[in-house]
């Protein structure tokens, strides 16, 4: 994609003289809330304060650290796309560049506090800069891929009654193609170099915005951002987390398992569209004051990958394991990292195999993490810790992790049950508040004492835990979390499906992919097979996001007869992975 700025010539654009460093009328000036604090709020140490803003008491703070010299010369922000254009930011031309987005959002687009703006755009500096704009105002923020096909988006702005959308130009189709039917979306705001009737242009209101803005003063569990996650049955659910969730809950993964420093810079790979992006791309490193770098690369290239790690001093490479199963396919020996030091994995289980084939061609350790999107990082492996090879490691501050029976019982060690965390007299306040308009999902969670994550798996007697499935029926498949209800209704809607069953696969490279058992319909009976599955591929790719569609395909006289689609499934999933 062409990025909506021509960087190296409008790079003037980007270097406005920031304003003034701000602090909640809570918060005095002289004595702003610290690292420290941020850190005895997550040990639940310390009590949440009233109210609270990312933007305006972590990047404005460190924005004035710059300023005296407190924190070193080191970019907050700094792309790459792999075609020589580059972009450097400081927290001070952050925060100003920030509070003109901002004027954008309010102004022309006439956005109010607490409105929900829909964010689909790429890995490009926009999507920090318009995320931070929506703190600093008090929007609602709710990141999206741009995989995300028509009937996605339709849902997503119908759901949540989005009064705004901000795209890149390959959503414009797919939107104009639904946006009659989304009767509360007021605004289109376009992030490109080229016009499109009936959408606002960023880049033109951007330039004649000013840079003076007052942050909002938001409250600690106020609305910040929703992110739909997918489940086994339905539609995704709105997970909403609060201002405090995100902006104070990862203090202390971005100090134990990120372990970062003001001075590191990290390579977060994840899309823009998932929750750790915002985890290991803004919310964990700008509370250490780290840099944040992103590489554009639309495509994932493993000669491009390294070739960025022995260019730029990235300290911190933080991907899902299928990446790692890739990159140790080739001689990594051959390559010498400028100033990696600390990797990271998560997502998805690590194959112990990766682990050491990893750490024998470069000399690294690689630290796997277990998390959600509902209430962050559960479990990790952690710098100073022995790994075990398999294990997502121990379970983090603040959570007390169990493994629990299905009437809450906590079991020994060596046994298996489903992954919970603990519960005090009060909700943890790094939990997401709620799935919007979904109150029994959202009291589903609750087991008794427990918040039931609805992963199996064990712990071993020094307490780390072994990750053994979904207790539901979710497939994740190189870091993507895909519902097979989603694909299974897909699927039906083509012609050639009579009844289709969609479990996981086991896969070399992606740990599990997405597989479709299907019942032909009498005309297509007789199709040609190869042909038949890649018709079927391309239309699951078509009617639902292109990640989500069956990468194998298996065609069966009948399906197996029982009441319900997660029996089904888990009859078909026991056999493909050999356990039956």
């Amino acid at each position: 994609m062409k990025i909506f700025f021509r960087y190296q010539t409008f790079r003037f654009v980007w270097l406005t003289k920031p304003s003034g460093q701000r602090f909640h009328k809570s918060h005095p000036p002289g004595a702003p809330l610290t690292l420290a604090d941020f850190e005895a709020i997550n040990r639940c140490e310390r009590s949440l304060p009233k109210n609270f803003n990312f933007a305006g008491d972590v990047l404005d703070q460190w924005s004035q650290k710059e300023k005296t010299r407190e924190r070193p010369a080191n970019p907050a922000l700094w792309w790459v796309n792999g075609k020589g254009d580059e972009v450097k930011w400081s927290f001070g031309e952050l925060g100003s560049l920030s509070r003109k987005a901002a004027n954008v959002l309010t102004k022309p687009c006439g956005l109010e506090r607490g409105d929900r703006v829909a964010v689909i755009l790429p890995r490009i500096p926009e999507w920090w800069l318009i995320s931070v704009a929506c703190m600093r105002t008090g929007l609602v923020f709710m990141p999206g891929t741009t995989q995300l096909t028509a009937k996605d988006i339709l849902y997503r702005l119908r759901a949540s009654k989005a009064k705004c959308i901000v795209a890149s130009d390959e959503v414009i189709p797919a939107v104009e193609s639904i946006v009659s039917e989304c009767p509360d979306l007021k605004t289109k705001l376009l992030v490109s170099l080229h016009s499109q009737n009936g959408w606002l242009s960023f880049p033109e209101l951007f330039q004649t915005a000013s840079a003076e803005h007052s942050c909002v003063e938001t409250g600690s569990q106020e609305p910040m951002a929703i992110y739909f996650t997918s489940g086994t049955t339905g539609s995704p659910k709105m997970a909403q987390h609060s201002q405090s969730s995100l902006g104070i809950g990862y203090a202390l993964c971005g100090r134990y398992w990120l372990d970062l420093k003001s001075t590191d810079i990290i390579w977060n790979m994840s899309d823009t569209g998932w929750i750790k992006a915002a985890i290991g791309s803004m919310f964990s490193s700008w509370l250490h004051g780290a840099c944040v770098f992103v590489h554009r690369m639309a495509q994932f290239d493993t000669d491009t990958f390294l070739d960025t790690l022995t260019t730029y001093p990235i300290t911190t490479l933080c991907s899902a394991p299928t990446v790692y199963r890739m990159l140790v396919q080739k001689d990594l020996k051959r390559y010498k990292f400028k100033k990696l030091r600390h990797c990271l994995t998560g997502g998805e289980p690590l194959n112990p195999e990766v682990l050491e084939q990893w750490k024998v061609q470069t000399g690294l350790e690689l630290y796997e993490g277990y998390g959600q999107t509902e209430v962050g990082i559960i479990c990790a492996n952690q710098k100073g810790q022995e790994i075990k090879p398999g294990s997502m490691g121990k379970g983090v501050l603040p959570y007390d992790v169990q493994i629990i029976d299905e009437n809450g019982n906590i079991l020994p060690p060596g046994k298996e049950g489903e992954i919970a965390l603990r519960l005090t007299s009060t909700r943890p306040f790094c939990f997401f508040s709620e799935y919007v308009d979904n109150p029994e999902k959202t009291a589903a969670t609750i087991r008794g004492n427990f918040y039931v994550t609805g992963d199996r798996g064990v712990m071993d007697s020094d307490g780390y835990f072994w990750f053994v499935g979904r207790a539901d029926d979710v497939i994740i498949s190189s870091g993507y979390r895909i519902g097979p209800f989603e694909v299974e209704s897909a699927l039906i809607e083509h012609p050639a499906v009579v009844e289709s069953a969609v479990v996981s696969s086991p896969d070399p490279v992606r740990g599990e992919v997405v597989k479709a058992f299907v019942v032909l319909s009498a005309p297509f009976k007789s199709s040609n097979p190869e042909k038949l599955t890649l018709e079927l591929q391309d239309h699951v790719k078509k009617s639902t996001a292109p990640y989500k569609y069956p990468r194998k395909v298996e065609f069966v006289k009948e399906l197996p007869k029982t009441i319900t689609g997660k029996i089904k499934r888990n009859v078909l999933r026991d056999h493909e992975w050999g356990r039956t």
